[in-house]
């Protein structure tokens, strides 16, 4: 670790922060995760260890390309979740800041048998699902979780959600259903996180 840190500079950088925690994240998280889990967030954490190293000595054509594709697709995923709120966020939002074409992110998720948008909608209906099954905030309107996770018209949202889920925002929040996403009263279960 002590190299890490000579190569890695310090302050207010994200990369170099998340290679310095990533260590002590690792040691945590090691006595959840099953055996493949784990061989999966050692190669991730790999990759990601060797991008960012790369990145900081101006290396990065060295890295191979199964390396270089796999971190940026993990760059992709980690800009969506932070900017899922934003109401702006299309599949061309990752790619203008990541400085890549938006062919090149489609192939990117291409690979993962998924597509940009999709992955975008799945995850803010996730939030959603998450927020409307919280039983402390009931008093937070359906509008104001749809705007939390980037629906500014009830009526988008609304139609959005009814499609994947099958019921209404409100019937899924009256429901009973419960943050794990268990259903209660016969409704239906659709995974999308």
């Amino acid at each position: 670790m002590t190299a890490i840190h000579t190569v890695v500079p310090r302050g207010g950088e994200g990369g170099g922060r998340l290679l310095r925690r990533t260590p002590t994240c690792l040691a945590d998280a090691r006595a959840d995760l099953t055996p493949a889990g784990l061989a999966r967030v050692g190669t991730t954490a790999a990759d990601l260890t060797a991008a960012l190293l790369a990145h900081h000595s101006e290396q990065q054509a060295l890295l191979p390309a199964g390396s270089r594709q796999h971190v940026l697709f993990e760059q992709i995923s980690a800009y969506i979740t932070t900017h899922l709120h934003d109401p702006a966020l299309t599949p061309g939002s990752p790619a203008a800041a990541l400085y890549i074409s938006t062919r090149c992110l489609h192939g990117l998720f291409q690979q993962h048998a998924a597509t940009v948008g999709e992955v975008i909608r799945q995850q803010r209906l996730a939030r959603c699902r998450r927020d409307l099954a919280d039983p402390s905030p009931r008093t937070v309107p359906v509008s104001t979780i749809a705007m939390r996770w980037g629906y500014p018209r009830p009526s988008d949202f609304t139609r959005t959600f009814h499609a994947a889920v099958g019921v209404t925002p409100s019937e899924y929040r009256a429901s009973g259903q419960d943050t794990d996403g268990a259903h209660h009263q016969g409704l239906p279960s659709h995974d999308l996180a």
